[in-house]
């Protein structure tokens, strides 16, 4: 009889724990997570723009272009090489822009001037 008892009460312990588990999860990915950082020089190098993550899916404009960035959130950027984030190459139509990911560091192809935070990574 008490090896079914202590039995039970493992499960009941486990599933508490497991839902808290799952609960955290959720209310995580909820959450905005970690920073971007746009640098003005290549390499992670000149000066340093955090950006603020609350601000999803609206144009924002740098008073400084960039040329790398630093990524470690749950969220992803997308840059914009023209003002008003417009695709293309700088002064140009076409389909162009860079998305940073939600992990990672790299430099940019072009001087980026605009830029817009994703809903998800």
């Amino acid at each position: 009889m008490k090896t079914n008892h202590r039995r039970v009460s493992r499960v009941a312990v486990a599933t508490a724990a497991a839902a808290l588990c799952l609960a955290g999860a959720g209310q995580a990915q909820a959450a905005t997570l970690g920073s971007i950082t746009f640098y003005t020089g290549a390499d992670q190098t000149g000066t340093a723009v955090r950006l603020d993550l609350e601000k999803v899916d609206v144009c924002q404009e740098l008073t400084t272009p960039v040329r790398s960035f630093f990524a470690a959130s749950n969220q992803s950027v997308d840059v914009f090489f023209n003002k008003g984030c417009t695709t293309g190459a700088p002064g140009r139509t076409g389909d162009v822009y860079y998305r940073t990911g939600t992990l990672g560091q790299g430099n940019l192809p072009y001087d980026a001037v605009s830029y817009r935070i994703r809903a998800t990574g």
